[in-house]
């Protein structure tokens, strides 16, 4: 097993259970457009990738009804939805000990960096993280291809061989192998093993137990 020397954690679906929050705000913008949902299951897919993506692949939404979407997402998740969010059990104690363990720790999430850092201090989680990184409101750091490789610039690191990417689904993985770095792709959140064996992580775990074995 490598040693890895950065850990870049993907928020939701891994250091955060966000169901909640983002189902009822993805809702708050179909029902803009007249769409019903019954079951807020239903649109578990929307979380983890580019809110943008999600309404245009899921919704066949043309380029300015997602962007209308996105807004109106927003308009309820700044106030609402950005706290029915819950941490998943054993997440805090896995950033303390990697951090104990001398590892640097990173925040690499699609979701808008201002809401991320949000996130972080509403769990007492930000001293954890040396760096936090997240799209912006501008549209700017789209893909997770984006955020690693701003990660990997900023933070000066050229040892692609220590860093590694943690996520729950195939669009961390994809990222991670698109920036020549590896990836963990963890079962605990909204992938299943399906989708994170076909998009090539180099290891996939069940559980943080699980995860700390194999990092820490």
């Amino acid at each position: 097993m490598k040693q890895y020397n950065y850990l870049l954690l993907d928020l939701d679906g891994t250091i955060t259970d966000s169901e909640e929050g983002i189902t009822r705000c993805v809702e708050y913008a179909l029902n803009h457009f007249g769409i019903q949902v019954n079951d807020l299951h239903e649109l578990s897919p929307f979380i983890g990738p580019p809110l943008l993506d999600s309404f245009k692949e899921f919704y066949h939404f043309t380029d300015e009804q997602a962007v209308i979407a996105t807004a109106k997402y927003r308009e309820r998740y700044i106030d609402k939805g950005i706290l029915e969010n819950k941490l998943y059990p054993g997440i805090k104690e896995f950033l303390a000990d990697a951090c104990e363990h001398n590892e640097t720790v990173i925040l690499a999430t699609s979701k808008p960096e201002i809401f991320a850092k949000r996130i972080l201090d509403h769990f007492g989680l930000s001293r954890y993280f040396s760096f936090v990184a997240g799209s912006g409101l501008d549209g700017s750091l789209h893909t997770k291809t984006d955020v690693i490789n701003y990660i990997l610039q900023s933070n000066n690191i050229t040892d692609l061989g220590s860093v590694v990417m943690i996520g729950d689904r195939k669009h961390d993985i994809i990222g991670a192998k698109n920036a020549s770095i590896d990836s963990v792709g963890v079962l605990y959140g909204f992938g299943d093993y399906k989708e994170l064996l076909e998009a090539g992580a180099d290891y996939i775990v069940e559980d943080i137990p699980a995860l700390r074995k194999l990092l820490l």
